[in-house]
């Protein structure tokens, strides 16, 4: 059976649950058909299909991402320990530096934020779970970028960075330059990239043996970082990438 053999109804589903997954409040089917491209008649029969699975539920005259599908995809972390390794070591880090520790993959050109540990204060994050960031924005992208070999690399790069931030690097010398930085020194960083008012950085786990290629990082907001917890910062985020390849990459 050829690669890019195509079930209708899957792919159909599948544009539904990206539509819903990308919004903050329920979706109405008037929007679904716009979206989605599809006649009435289809759409209501997977709406049917896939509310009677828990995959979306009903609310406020619209359709959300359902319980059943989160379980099912919280699945992803276990299979392989990461789950229980992140949350092992970024507990850790969280007790010594009262910051955020975040665990994301790479896809594409995409940064995927798969886990994260909170601090025991608030701070305004952008990394929801789920949550798809272009991988030259954050510093999570550009550590899992810096780990991929230079053709691979080049595949994987699209012709057009595109800005988050005023501070966002769309040139590809300089994202270049960042990455070969982020080789030599174990770790990423993005000052103000994907977010005004944060810095963040970032450092390589590994492969898993599933083949997830993952990184972690911690965000800290500009008016509390001093230089001293900027090297306690920098030091414990690599600190958590360390123990987490020990406890799930083989050879770390």
């Amino acid at each position: 059976m050829p690669r890019d053999y195509d079930v209708p109804a899957i792919r159909r589903a599948h544009d539904i649950l990206r539509v819903l997954a990308s919004r903050r409040s329920p979706v109405k089917a008037a929007e679904l058909v716009e979206a989605c491209g599809l006649p009435k008649s289809t759409l209501y029969l997977l709406l049917d299909c896939l509310e009677q699975r828990r995959w979306i539920d009903r609310q406020d005259g619209g359709y959300i991402i359902g319980l059943e599908l989160l379980a099912l995809g919280s699945a992803y972390l276990r299979h392989d320990g990461l789950q229980a390794a992140f949350q092992q070591a970024a507990g850790a880090f969280v007790a010594r530096s009262n910051e955020v520790v975040q665990l994301a993959a790479l896809d594409g050109f995409d940064v995927i934020y798969l886990a994260r540990e909170d601090a025991r204060r608030p701070v305004r994050l952008v990394s929801d779970l789920g949550l798809r960031l272009p991988a030259h924005a954050c510093a999570l992208g550009k550590a899992l970028l810096a780990s991929l070999p230079a053709d691979e690399l080049a595949a994987r790069l699209p012709d057009t960075l595109p800005r988050v931030t005023d501070r966002t690097i769309t040139d590809t010398a300089i994202l270049h330059r960042e990455l070969d930085a982020a080789r030599q020194a174990g770790l990423a960083q993005d000052l103000e990239e994907v977010a005004t008012g944060l810095v963040c950085y970032a450092a390589y786990v590994g492969v898993t043996p599933l083949g997830k290629r993952v990184a972690v990082s911690t965000s800290i907001p500009t008016d509390r970082l001093d230089d001293a917890h900027r090297l306690e910062a920098m030091e414990g985020i690599r600190r958590v990438a360390r123990d987490i390849a020990l406890r799930v990459i083989p050879g770390a």
